[in-house]
């Protein structure tokens, strides 16, 4: 694994946006997996001014999310389908059919899963992978314990997911509590891994991801495994690295 510790969230969303840009230009009909929650927002901000600006151009480029919650439509203002409109789809030239996000609330969720294996199968499999982290360690909605073999599938959420995510709700009994999700193998066979890191309340889970041994109690450290993962984090989430971790980041990604 490689890591850079950025000053804060903009030179976080800067760098993560950089290396996306190199490969959507290195590759224009490349597939990237895409993330939810806060943390990549600003990334996805960064991208949109760059398409506007530098002419970027994402039109060949393939999508697919990490994940999406169980129950809620595709026009649910909560739903992530909603979410990557607003913050990301409708600011760039995407085409819609190359965008996947999966079905929360199909009559099959079984099926659904399996269809979205496939899908990303037949898409010649992912290039770059965005990940968040989150306070647990999991990563997409792969909570402790996830098996390292796991598939797309549908994931129970765990209390301190549903607490952390009762921000973006009305109230805690809102929060889903199950999500469509892929699964840690899916994750892994991506060509290349990002994953950001942003704030005090990821610093635990940072350290352990970064300086534990791989265990399925912290999802995010099975990204041990994977030849080629990057993860950017600002100087909160990095607080807990021992001084040993952070001289030996890596000044250029």
């Amino acid at each position: 694994m490689k890591w850079k510790i950025v000053e804060n969230y903009e030179e976080l969303s800067a760098e993560a946006a950089r290396l996306v840009a190199m490969q959507v230009k290195k590759k224009p009909d490349s597939v990237l997996g895409l993330a939810t929650g806060s943390t990549p927002v600003g990334m996805y901000k960064e991208l949109a001014r760059m398409y506007r600006v530098e002419n970027l151009d994402f039109s060949r480029i393939t999508t697919f999310n990490l994940d999406e919650y169980v129950g809620l439509s595709v026009d649910h203002p909560q739903s992530y389908h909603v979410f990557m409109q607003e913050h990301f789809f409708r600011h760039v030239n995407l085409l819609p059919e190359h965008t996947h996000i999966p079905s929360g609330d199909a009559s099959d969720l079984a099926t659904e899963c399996a269809r979205y294996e496939q899908a990303i199968k037949a898409a010649g499999g992912i290039d770059v992978q965005i990940l968040g982290i989150g306070g647990n360690g999991h990563i997409g909605f792969n909570e402790p314990g996830s098996a390292a073999d796991s598939r797309t599938r549908v994931v129970q959420l765990a209390q301190r997911t549903i607490e952390d995510n009762a921000r973006f709700f009305s109230s805690i009994e809102e929060v889903p509590t199950a999500a469509v999700s892929m699964g840690i193998q899916t994750i892994l066979e991506a060509r290349k891994i990002v994953l950001l890191a942003s704030g005090e309340s990821k610093a635990e889970a940072v350290h352990r991801m970064l300086e534990g041994e791989p265990t399925a109690e912290v999802p995010a450290s099975l990204l041990q495994q994977h030849p080629d993962v990057v993860v950017i984090m600002d100087r909160s989430a990095a607080s807990r690295l021992s001084a040993e971790c952070k001289e030996t980041e890596h000044a250029r990604l």
